[in-house]
């Protein structure tokens, strides 16, 4: 018989996932109850925590994201208690968890912050990695090292990434769209960057501040334990920093573009040769492709009936939330895309039960410049405010909509250009109904608005353009810019001039 849990009168707050959503959810509360323990409970040995957070305009914000061990966030908060385990079970009836390792803690509110892991295109393949966290990003390094050439499938920020960092290695890339980066480019902008992927990189890098803190060699054995498989939190806009991501070969880059296409088979040698099948060589600049005659330790068949050989396959194709070890016994409600419903207050349909970051999915009503993406600075928002709504609810007072939800705002680098994306940027669900503007000076900035009846939607900055705040404003006011007309990108006019 399993211990019944302890009477709910013990419970305190609760937080499970040791990510950003976590990690800030937990500071929120611990600052907000000073003298009260809160707990979170984390699978890894590592936490995530934001660092040089900088608020850059009324919503966009910059940030660094550091691991660090759960004993420094317990000396920066002494209220915060860390357990070092996975969770097994929600009793959301008894207000209870049970962890892996067999203990039971009371909760009066409980948020799930345990993220989401890498969606494989094929499990169990030693020969497909996926990258989501420090973990496998120092497992792909490690693989990289041997190899001659690696197929990345997928489009997301990851892909977009490795592929202009990856150097001495032939790439070829397969993505299911027309254009790279499509979750966040139009192809305009994806055309725009990839001439900088066929250019040869400049050797200066620019050096990045942040510090780590890895795993390595730190509870290897407490890590086996808790089955490597996903559950590290993901990794931080400048992940491949530190990491030396250098082939066996010894140019800089080669990179074979696949578009509109998907896996279909994935095959390992010998069964390859068994089927007596043929693969063809790296393109090269419009020379007829001819069939490979080197032995490759695995093939992918793509859809448009393309075959190649490589080393490894890296599957970067986007994550499910991670809900599993919550489900069973608790009848939440899910949205389409697997993650936990939460309401405009962070809480999902289960009593006292909050969810923040990758594991959930919004099902308020949106604001029309608004929409979820599982990247960084959500996770911290969502993480912020629902601590914010949980000591509200328990001490009964309510509370306003943040505001970073009235408007998306995203910050990042891709290729080393600054990357500004805000509102509907890809024109998201506005339908045939709007217009695009463009400027763009090549090899310096892109810029790209989304226009609709008169007000500006959504804009894409690329490159150092000085425009985000005005833009930002714009977008949140709604004002009528019809008669701006084309002046609105005219890089003579000072736009900031007219509207602040």
């Amino acid at each position: 018989m399993e211990a019944a849990c302890p009477p709910t009168t013990a419970g305190k707050f609760v937080v499970v996932g040791g990510g950003i959503a976590g990690v800030t959810c937990a500071e929120q509360l611990a600052t907000h109850f000073p003298s009260e323990d809160i707990l979170l409970v984390t699978a890894s040995p590592v936490i995530k925590a934001v660092t040089n957070f900088k608020q850059i305009s009324k919503i966009l914000e910059e940030f660094d994201v550091e691991e660090q061990s759960s004993t420094m966030l317990e000396k920066r908060f002494p209220n915060i208690k860390v357990i070092e385990s996975g969770v097994k079970q929600l009793k959301s009836e008894e207000h209870c968890i049970v962890t892996e390792d067999g203990n039971q803690h009371v909760y009066k509110k409980l948020c799930l912050c345990a993220g989401a892991k890498p969606k494989l295109i094929c499990e169990g393949n030693p020969y497909v990695l996926g990258i989501r966290d420090t973990d496998s990003a120092q497992e792909f390094q490690k693989q990289l090292i041997k190899a001659k050439r690696i197929m990345i499938i997928g489009n997301g920020g990851i892909a977009l990434e490795l592929v202009y960092e990856i150097e001495g290695c032939e790439v070829i890339w397969a993505i299911k769209d027309k254009a790279i980066g499509n979750t966040f480019f139009d192809a305009g902008a994806a055309e725009f960057l990839t001439s900088k992927l066929i250019a040869e990189k400049s050797e200066a890098k620019i050096a990045h501040k942040r510090t780590r803190y890895t795993t390595e060699g730190r509870k290897k054995e407490a890590r086996s334990k808790c089955k490597s498989d996903n559950v590290g939190s993901a990794l931080g806009p400048d992940w491949h920093e530190g990491l030396n991501l250098k082939g066996t070969k010894e140019f800089s880059h080669k990179i074979h573009l696949e578009t509109m296409c998907e896996v279909k088979k994935i095959y390992l040698q010998d069964e390859f040769r068994i089927l007596k099948k043929k693969s063809f060589t790296f393109p090269r600049d419009h020379k007829s492709v001819t069939t490979d005659t080197e032995m490759w330790p695995v093939y992918v068949e793509l859809t448009n009936e393309k075959i190649y050989g490589c080393d490894f396959i890296v599957s970067a194709t986007g994550v499910t939330p991670n809900v599993e070890p919550f489900l069973h016994g608790n009848s939440f409600e899910l949205g389409e895309d697997g993650g936990l419903k939460v309401d405009d207050h962070m809480h999902t349909s289960l009593p006292d039960v909050y969810a923040a970051g990758d594991i959930c999915t919004t099902a308020w009503q949106l604001s029309p410049v608004w929409q979820q993406m599982r990247l960084w600075t959500q996770a911290r928002q969502m993480g912020w405010y629902a601590a914010k709504c949980m000591a509200a609810a328990s001490s009964g007072d309510s509370i306003d909509m943040d505001f970073s939800f009235e408007l998306f705002a995203h910050v990042t680098k891709f290729f080393n250009y600054k990357v500004v994306l805000l509102g509907k940027y890809n024109a998201q669900g506005l339908g045939s109904d709007h217009e695009l503007m463009l400027r763009c000076t090549k090899g310096q900035e892109y810029v790209k608005v989304v226009m609709q009846n008169g007000r500006m939607m959504g804009a894409v900055l690329i490159g150092e353009t000085d425009l985000e705040e005005t833009f930002e404003n714009l977008i949140l006011n709604q004002m009528n810019l019809s008669s701006y007309g084309e002046d609105l990108l005219d890089p003579n006019i000072d736009i900031e001039d007219y509207f602040d």
